[in-house]
């Protein structure tokens, strides 16, 4: 499933982070609900499920880490039935300059980083919560796959921009949340 744009916004709890994907209009103002998130607070193993609707009686999609703490854990994308359809993991050596994540789906592979070093260093060691968060995911040929970028609201909310065709929505969302739950956001 392919969708050119789209809008996640975090819901805060107290025991979990609860997300809403929505498909947007070209203005980034949201149109249609896709999916609804949630990820445990202080769990293990890094798991998030995305549900079909409010009632979380149909799960569609979701990521889960390989392996319980690990700082390279790579994080597999699954459709409603278990199977995969993408993988995504943090470059740690990297990150510490500037957060890298590596992306596989099917048909390419990519890299993401944030789009500015210098914010993302404030963002490490400062406790200022309105530096911007923008990551640019490439594939290995350099071609745009998608970008994530943190709007200025109350609680956290992302626009993704997806150019390639290739891109499947679920992918795309599963790491616009992962970027936000696994920085610590």
């Amino acid at each position: 499933m392919y969708l050119p744009h789209f809008v996640v916004k975090q819901k805060l709890t107290l025991m979990v982070n609860r997300y809403e994907v929505s498909e947007s209009d070209e203005a980034g103002n949201p149109t249609r609900l896709m999916a609804l998130a949630e990820q445990k607070r202080m769990a293990f193993k890094e798991q998030v499920t995305f549900f079909s609707d409010a009632s979380k009686a149909r799960p569609v999609f979701g990521f889960k880490a390989r392996k319980k703490l690990d700082l390279n854990a790579g994080y597999d994308i699954t459709d409603e039935s278990g199977a995969q359809i993408g993988f995504f993991r943090k470059d740690f050596g990297a990150s510490l300059l500037r957060s890298t994540f590596h992306i596989e789906g099917p048909g390419y592979t990519g890299t993401g980083q944030e789009r500015n070093q210098v914010a993302g260093l404030l963002r490490r060691f400062t406790e200022l919560d309105f530096i911007p968060i923008h990551f640019d995911f490439v594939d290995s040929a350099g071609s745009p796959l998608f970008s994530v970028e943190r709007k200025m609201s109350i609680g956290d909310r992302y626009r993704v921009t997806v150019p390639d065709q290739r891109v499947d929505f679920r992918v795309a969302a599963a790491v616009a949340v992962g970027l936000d739950a696994l920085m610590s956001r």
